[in-house]
């Protein structure tokens, strides 16, 4: 008979038991003390550009930012260096635009982008800016935490030496005193694969749905059950119905609610346009109302002219090109007159709308 007295109740003791979450430390990488030259090479880069090409939310929201950057335009500050931007053609077919959009989303996916700034040996006029992978250059900074040149790979283990100002280097949300800037694929690695991993599941499930469950056997004769097996496969495959002797077998049906999965999934993809910095709302207009899109689009602005008020000084700083980037129409006004078209929002008072509480 159970024992059920009270007095022997006990409880768990968890403490030191159940892991609680914690950030792993992160030192940045700076220049090694004392010595006179320091590298940095972009091992990550081949493999964030496979993040880039293979997925296709995290080519979007990228694309999305170097177009508002500088895909709506720019104008030159004189003729002449209106002039010679028009004239530059990167590997052959580029323009301006397409090189300063190429470079925004290389240093987007490595952290680091750079291209090589060509020069007429005689008088010093821009001819030419030809953006190289980071996957074949070195950073070479010196003792003090600074630039001493750039090396571009020419064959392995065979380094050509740039000067600083033969190349334009943007670099990514660079902190501290660190020798390199930061990818955004860091900090959303993991939603990516975990959206990838749920998707490729559902995919699995949608395609499989029917065989999806427990098939209980009537038998324990081997050859029987592996009979049964070929069958069932074999049914689903072709998309059929197994048609078996009663009581031979039974299939009990252990899905997971399709409700449950595809909210996991756009929970995720809620969460990566978020981790990435861009609003979902520019990418799709899918489930966004007239208002929470202009809102989504109100928070893109402050991002994109960061990025081009970045690059425009960038320009200026490395290759004495002063250029503007046109700004899009801001929606601020728009949302102003708005909210005082709101007919549902009356009879509001001063002190409704304003903190009036004053210190003692």
């Amino acid at each position: 008979m159970a024992e059920t007295d009270i007095g022997k109740s006990t409880t768990t003791n968890l403490t030191n038991k159940v892991d609680d979450f914690s950030v792993t430390q992160k030192a940045l990488d700076y220049a090694g003390s004392g010595q006179s030259e320091t590298y940095w090479y972009f091992s990550d880069a081949a493999k964030n550009f496979g993040y880039y090409k293979e997925i296709p939310e995290l080519r979007t929201a990228i694309n999305i930012l170097a177009t508002w950057t500088a895909g709506k335009g720019w104008s030159a500050e004189s003729d002449l260096t209106q002039i010679q931007l028009d004239q530059l053609d990167g590997w052959g077919e580029d323009t301006f635009q397409s090189i300063m959009e190429n470079l925004l989303i290389v240093k987007k996916i490595v952290g680091d982008s750079f291209a090589e700034i060509v020069r007429n040996q005689d008088t010093g006029t821009l001819i030419n800016l030809k953006p190289i992978s980071p996957e074949r250059m070195r950073l070479v900074i010196d003792r003090n935490g600074r630039i001493k040149r750039y090396d571009v790979m020419i064959s392995t283990d065979n380094w050509k030496p740039m000067k600083r100002e033969d190349i334009l280097h943007l670099s990514n949300d660079r902190i501290g005193d660190e020798i390199h800037g930061n990818s955004v694929i860091d900090s959303c690695k993991w939603v990516i694969d975990a959206l990838n991993e749920a998707m490729n599941d559902e995919r699995k499930i949608k395609h499989r749905e029917l065989a999806l469950g427990v098939l209980y056997v009537d038998t324990d004769d081997t050859t029987k059950i592996n009979k049964i097996k070929d069958q069932y496969a074999e049914a689903i495959n072709k998309g059929e119905v197994l048609v078996l002797p009663k009581d031979t077998a039974e299939l009990q049906d252990a899905r997971v609610a399709p409700r449950e999965r595809l909210a996991w999934i756009q929970y995720l993809q809620n969460f990566f346009y978020i981790a990435v910095g861009v609003p979902r709302i520019m990418a799709t207009s899918e489930g966004f109302t007239e208002a929470g899109g202009k809102v989504g689009f109100l928070t893109f602005e402050p991002v994109y002219t960061r990025e081009q008020t970045l690059l425009e000084g960038d320009l200026w700083a490395q290759v004495a090109v002063k250029v503007k980037f046109e700004r899009p129409p801001s929606l601020a006004g728009t949302l102003q007159e708005d909210e005082e078209k709101n007919t549902g929002q009356v009879g509001f008072q001063p002190q409704d709308t304003e903190a009036s509480i004053t210190r003692e």
